[in-house]
Formats: C-alpha cells, sequence, structure tokens
C-alpha cells in the first residue's frame, strides 16, 4: 500500500501529519497541508510570540534534561513555576498556550488538567496575582493640545496627525493601522466608511467596517486631515500609511507596527504606548456617555468584558461616595 504523508511546518514550530494512509495524489496532499496549516495558524502577532515561546521551553527541557514531546504534568509545572519568578499571570498563560498549540500539532493533550499542575497554577495565581498592565489613557484636551502643534505643512507632519486621528477615532490596534489600504477608504456625504479584511478577532477575512464623520473643529477633524493624506500619496491604492524618507519624500513602503508605537510616544509621551489610542477611544467615549454596545460598534470587542477593563479605573472615580462626604 502506498503511504503518502504530507508534512505541514507552521511556523518553524513543528511538523504534523495529514493523510496517513492517503492514497489521494501529491498534488492535492499538498492542498491538503496548506489547508491544515492555515487553520491551524493564528494571527501574526500571535505566531510571532508563539515562535518565541515555544524556542525557550525547548531550551529549558534541554537544559534540564526533560521531555518537550509530550511534556507529563510535572515537567509542565516546574516550566510554570519557572517562570513565576519573572514572568506575570498573562505571559505564563500566552507560553501555556503555545505549548498547547505545539502539541496540538502532534495530535497530543497537554496535561492541563492535571491535579498536581492545577495546584501549582492556582498557588502562582495566589501568590502573584493576575492583574494586567493596562495600555494608559489620555485625556481629549491633551489629545487636541498635540494634534494643533503638528506641522501638516510637512508629509511627515500631516501623516503623523492623520495616524493619531484614524488610530483614536477608529480604536485600532496598531497592526490593523498599518494595513489598511487606500482602497479600504470611502468617502460619503456623512464622513468616511474604512473596511478592514482581517484583525485579531477577525481571522476569517470578513469585512469590519468603521464609520468616521465629520468633527466640528477643522484641524480635529479625521476626515479632512484623511483627505489632505490621500491626496498627497497620489495613487488610489496600495497602503495608507507609509514611510517619509529624508528630504520629507513619500514613499511607497508601508509603515511597521512598531513605527506607531515611536509615534505615540514620540506626540503623546513615554508614559503611553500605542494601544493607547484604543483606550482612550473606550475610555473618552464612555465618560461622555456612549454605552457599551456603541463602543464595540467601533472597537469590534466580542463582548464588553474588555469595555468594563478600559474603564474601570475613570468608572471608580465618576461615580464614587467618596466625592460626597463633605470633607
Amino acid at each position: 500500500m502506498n503511504t503518502k504523508k504530507a508534512m505541514v511546518m507552521t511556523n518553524e514550530i513543528t511538523e504534523i501529519e495529514i493523510g496517513r494512509s492517503s492514497p489521494v495524489s501529491e498534488v492535492l496532499s499538498q492542498k491538503m497541508a496548506g489547508y491544515a496549516r492555515k487553520g491551524l495558524e493564528g494571527a501574526t502577532n500571535t505566531q510571532r510570540a508563539y515562535k518565541s515561546d515555544i524556542r525557550n521551553f525547548k531550551n529549558w527541557c534541554v537544559e534540564h534534561d526533560q521531555s518537550e514531546l509530550p511534556v507529563s504534568a510535572i515537567t509542565l509545572a516546574a516550566y510554570v513555576s519557572h517562570l513565576a519568578d519573572t514572568h506575570k499571570w498573562a505571559s505564563i498563560n500566552r507560553k501555556l498556550a503555545a505549548i498547547s498549540k505545539l502539541h496540538e500539532l502532534n495530535n497530543l493533550d497537554l496535561p492541563t488538567k492535571d491535579k498536581a499542575f492545577r495546584a501549582v497554577m492556582e498557588g502562582i495565581k495566589r501568590t502573584n496575582g493576575v492583574r494586567q498592565k493596562q495600555a494608559p489613557a489620555f485625556k481629549m484636551k491633551e489629545l487636541k493640545t498635540i494634534l494643533q502643534g503638528i506641522d501638516t505643512t510637512t508629509n511627515a507632519g500631516l501623516r503623523d496627525k492623520c495616524l493619531l486621528l484614524i488610530g483614536f477615532v477608529g480604536a485600532y490596534r496598531r497592526s490593523e493601522l498599518v494595513s489598511l489600504n487606500i482602497e479600504d477608504v470611502v468617502f460619503n456625504d456623512d464622513g468616511v466608511i474604512i473596511s478592514l479584511s482581517k484583525s485579531k478577532t477577525n481571522q476569517y477575512g470578513e469585512s469590519e467596517e468603521k464609520a468616521f464623520f465629520y468633527s466640528p473643529e477643522v484641524n480635529f477633524c479625521p476626515i479632512r486631515n484623511l483627505k489632505q493624506w490621500i491626496e498627497r500619496l497620489e495613487g488610489p491604492t496600495g497602503p495608507l500609511f507609509v514611510r517619509v524618507r529624508k528630504g520629507d519624500k513619500i514613499t511607497e513602503e508601508r509603515l511597521n507596527d512598531m513605527t506607531v508605537y515611536d509615534t505615540v510616544k514620540k506626540y503623546i509621551g513615554g508614559r503611553y504606548s500605542a494601544h493607547s489610542l484604543r483606550a482612550s477611544f473606550i475610555t473618552i467615549a464612555k465618560i461622555n456617555g456612549a454605552d457599551d454596545s456603541e463602543i464595540m460598534r467601533q472597537s469590534k470587542h466580542k463582548t464588553s468584558v474588555m469595555i468594563q477593563r478600559y474603564t474601570r479605573i475613570e468608572d471608580i472615580k465618576q461615580h464614587n461616595a467618596a466625592t460626597k462626604l463633605g470633607l
């Protein structure tokens, strides 16, 4: 019996067999492998993180003479105990997700339901806590002051102002922001609809639209600034946000997500990150009376849990009996 095997490499993590005793042709076998690869991979940034996590896990196993595949419950408990000294709860769980993916690709189960392992995880949770670092939100007054000071007579200045405005009003993640194309932007009488084909929470290419509206304050209007920027690009297609070289020369090179991070740091301040654009949209909208469903329509969150996490501190400050004590 002719046994054909198609081996799939996903992010250089591991290999799995497709069609273990399949009589199909090599072409169809390779097609199966391609679909399997797409089915097993996640968002690009997640893939990158998993690749690093798997490499570190493998190195630790070699160093401590432990089997990585399949990993035993005791070995896994020892590894998370090692991580607990330097990593936060969320990071440990992400690394476990990567190790789980490694096992999934090899048709193996990760022993996370083992009683001893679960006891260790509970101990880490109680000792270290589970609080995640939250991207700080700026205030609207701060943003307006910053936008007012950007020199939009230069290409770099106009691009940066547009990047901040669209990132903020669209509640975009930085990876989404730099993936936008000129052809994704459709102007209408009310403002603009920008489509996004894929995002962290949309891996199947369903079109996600975000609406932008005219602002009465021309200097802070996302529509007018976006129009000016696209006019300078002089092309109907291609990346929306591109590099500007020395001499203020616009290129066709797409920005990467680290550029968004650097731009936020440059203009808004060192304590803020690229994710502060998204966090600030949610926080400011909530303070100004938007309900969770309205915010989710723009942020594209699937549930209101993250909305509540972003706005928890502001909610404590805005609605607190401590302000009514008469002190």
